[in-house]
């Protein structure tokens, strides 16, 4: 059987600083790709002379498109081969990242998949605590899934989709403010499989400061609301354990006030020890939490003591996480039915 070929598309915006990496990594493939795509999407720094310097083909829309999916829907017509990846231009792939992917697709009910995505730099506190929310849902939210066949999102910063159906579809999806979601969501929806591919890696530059997190997790969380509005109803009857994940989702961020209240109201409304409230409490966090990460850790091959040194950071981003989940709850699932806003519309980058 012929290998099916691939194009690679990195939609950028002012990426000069990430993009190199991005390029290098995805020259340097153990199955090269047939081509690669910059869409220099109204980039005002050197965007698109970097791109040009490396040797890849580069689009100029007249103006900047405005998001992601755009960007990504203007490079389509210029893709003739069996597959598109589809590459943030801050993202680094391993080197046999395609090589990992392409198999998946030799089943032709497979439209879209992605691969473990693991972030590039720990240094700021936002940074570490990323670090660690991606090491657990990686390997532990993402595998259940998997093997559930029914993945919640195939990560729009490194997936592979079959061309046609992507097609088909009328592209990447631009009705929500986040087309990965959508699109592995809607694929499902008609009986399609989305795959997620736990060996084949890349890694994320995420939010170095509390500015930028704010602005991708309320992207991220307005986004999962708007696909929960619009998709919720048909996965309960065609697709249920997708849809139970998301339910699950759904009550967790309902119910995790009360999780992080309990020893409060314990202590001052049941007058329960202080000490011994905190441990039961905190040993319940941590007994969930702890031995995933020492697992993750040595997939990934990384030092446990240091995984285990960014946990406490993860709780600065759980508040941020909880907190614009809840705005995205209200917005997008009451305020926007009700007609009061149009909820997010305006694309904002991460980073």
């Amino acid at each position: 059987m012929t290998p099916p070929s691939l194009t690679v598309i990195v939609p950028a915006h002012n990426e000069e600083q990430g993009l190199p990496a991005t390029l290098n990594s995805i020259k340097a493939q153990s199955i090269p790709p047939e081509k690669i795509i910059v869409i220099d999407d109204g980039s005002t720094d050197r965007t698109g002379e970097i791109a040009a310097s490396h040797g890849v083909t580069v689009l100029r829309p007249p103006q900047n498109l405005g998001s992601k999916a755009k960007a990504q829907n203007h490079a389509l017509p210029h893709c003739d081969t069996d597959l598109i990846l589809a590459v943030d231009a801050d993202t680094v792939l391993a080197p046999d990242y395609i090589e990992r992917m392409k198999p998946v697709f030799d089943n032709p009910d497979v439209d879209v998949a992605a691969g473990n995505v693991q972030t590039r730099f720990s240094r700021t506190p936002w940074e570490r605590g990323r670090s660690t929310e991606y090491l657990f849902g990686f390997h532990w939210h993402r595998p259940i899934q998997q093997l559930a066949d029914s993945p919640m999102v195939c990560s729009g910063c490194c997936s592979v989709f079959r061309r046609t159906a992507l097609t088909a579809f009328g592209g990447f999806p631009e009705r929500t403010i986040v087309e990965d979601m959508d699109f592995t969501w809607s694929r499902q929806i008609e009986g399609r499989k989305a795959v997620y591919v736990a060996d084949a890696v890349a890694w994320a530059a995420d939010p170095e400061t509390l500015t930028y997190l704010r602005k991708q997790v309320w992207r991220w969380m307005a986004g999962f609301m708007q696909n929960v509005r619009l998709h919720l109803p048909r996965l309960l009857t065609r697709k249920p354990m997708l849809a139970t994940w998301i339910i699950v989702a759904l009550l967790e961020i309902i119910l995790a006030p009360l999780w992080w209240a309990t020893p409060l109201i314990l202590i001052l409304a049941a007058d329960e020890p202080m000490t011994r409230t905190l441990t039961w409490w905190a040993g319940g966090e941590l007994l969930l939490t702890i031995p995933i990460l020492i697992h993750a850790a040595k997939r990934r091959h990384l030092p446990p003591g240091r995984v285990l040194l960014n946990l406490p950071f993860v709780y600065l981003n759980k508040a941020v996480n909880l907190y614009y989940a809840w705005k995205a709850l209200l917005v997008e699932l009451i305020m926007v039915p009700l007609r009061l806003t149009h909820g997010l519309l305006t694309y904002e980058k991460g980073r």
